[in-house]
């Protein structure tokens, strides 16, 4: 018995799909166009108007936003309507300069609350289920579009927010929740928590988890799903475009749907930014159909991806992303060799560490330093020091043979690197500071 939140959009023919993008697309360059003088600026120095603008393949006739844009236009440049129609904003957590703001209307609220309904519905959620959500809540979008998803498919909703891990158990214990919204991280701290304390994977009641706002390895997946018993569901989102549910994992596990209905995506080179074929790997662009609050067109992602239209076994026919493979901007370029934290996560896990690890990087006398720290498993630990160096020497050995580089490698106790609740802070590139 195959489950859809909305059938009649989530199975729809090609042509259907298009039909409605093209109608959409349509409206909203107009849209965009009368209501957001910024980006009416850049279309007309590129000499396009929305007259130009018939379906979806000429959407590569207009020009691209960047979250550089997002930052000039700060607050209020990229508003797509009057202040008074928009009920809330979201923010991203500010890396480096001003915070991304963006801006939601009642109805754009609606539309993502379905798209995290239509993920909760894959992942096999139903009205009978108890839905925990310890993504944040507040500026962050994960526990607010979580949440609203869970009510929309009729969930009980334990709106738990992050961290408090001990609550976090008792709740899902004593309530008998059957679906962990939450990062990767956090749902493997979950996991190792449970353990310590003495409970078995067969021991709650949950069934499966959606997890994502960070990066994941397939044998971090494996690890959460048997150290909580569940079945480990992806999912994509961006704050700029909505938040979680832009894209979500059915049972099939081999890549996110993305609501084609609501978001348009291509893939480019991230150099020269010409659109590529399907099935080729580049930068993810995204373009909102329907926002009305802060409605971005040909929006760069900076995840890479590839795209797939290859039939699905659950049904969907919308097409597919990949797990992102990394970022146009979060690789690290040590010694000239690209390094993605993925990639480490990958030799990890293979050789019997935990995920939990930090990368530092720094410049020292005009050469990178590449280090690694990583807590060893307590069954690893030996007090002989010679047993640990060789123990490091094996993993650096690992790292080389996939990176092509070889890092120090510090193996640290269990429980030293700090734990996260949200994000996990995996990369620390002390040459930014220098520079």
């Amino acid at each position: 018995m195959k489950h859809y939140y909305q059938p009649e959009i989530e199975t729809a023919s090609r042509e259907e799909i298009l039909k409605i993008q093209n109608e959409k697309i349509v409206k909203q360059v107009k849209y965009v166009y009368d209501h957001v003088p910024y980006y009416r600026n850049l279309m007309e120095e590129k000499g396009v108007s929305p007259e130009d603008i018939k379906s979806v393949e000429d959407i590569r006739k207009l020009p691209f936003l960047t979250k550089d844009d997002l930052r000039e236009a700060y607050p209020y440049g990229l508003l797509g309507t009057d202040l008074k129609n928009c009920v809330r904003i979201h923010s991203t957590s500010g890396t480096t300069g001003k915070r991304v703001v963006a801006f939601y209307t009642q109805k754009d609220i609606d539309i993502w609350e379905d798209c995290c309904a239509r993920a909760i519905v894959a992942a096999g959620g139903t009205d009978e289920d108890v839905c925990q959500v310890c993504y944040g809540y507040g500026l962050f979008t994960g526990g607010s579009g979580l949440h609203g998803g869970s009510h929309k498919v009729g969930c009980l909703t334990l709106p738990m927010s992050s961290g408090n891990t001990d609550r976090q158990i008792q709740f899902m214990m004593d309530m008998q929740a059957t679906i962990l919204c939450c990062t990767p991280s956090y749902a493997a701290f979950i996991g190792e928590t449970l353990a310590e304390k003495g409970y078995k994977p067969e021991d709650n009641k949950l069934k499966a988890g959606i997890f994502g706002a960070e990066p994941w390895t397939e044998e971090m997946r494996k690890g959460i799903e048997e150290s909580l018993g569940i079945k480990a569901y992806d999912i994509y989102g961006l704050t700029e475009t909505s938040g979680p549910g832009v894209a979500f994992e059915c049972e099939e596990q081999t890549g996110m749907h993305i609501n084609e209905d609501h978001f348009y995506a291509e893939i480019i080179d991230p150099d020269t930014g010409e659109v590529l074929p399907e099935g080729s790997k580049g930068e993810l662009v995204f373009t909102s159909l329907d926002k009305e609050g802060f409605p971005l067109l040909r929006y760069r992602t900076k995840d890479i991806c590839i795209l797939s239209r290859k039939k699905c076994s659950c049904g969907r026919t919308h097409v597919k992303m990949t797990k992102p493979m990394g970022r146009s901007d979060d690789m690290m370029i040590i010694r000239g060799v690209n390094v993605f934290p993925s990639q480490i996560e990958t030799v990890l896990l293979k050789e019997g560490y935990t995920p939990n690890y930090q990368i530092v990087v720094d410049r020292k006398n005009n050469t990178d330093t590449f280090d690694i720290f990583v807590e060893f498993p307590k069954e690893m630990f030996s007090d002989k020091i010679s047993d640990m160096q060789s123990k490091e020497q094996d993993l650096k050995a690992a790292m080389r043979s996939m990176l092509g580089i070889g890092p120090k490698i510090h193996l640290v106790a269990p429980k030293t690197i700090q734990r996260s609740e949200g994000k996990a802070v995996r990369v620390i590139d002390k040459r930014k500071l220098h520079d």
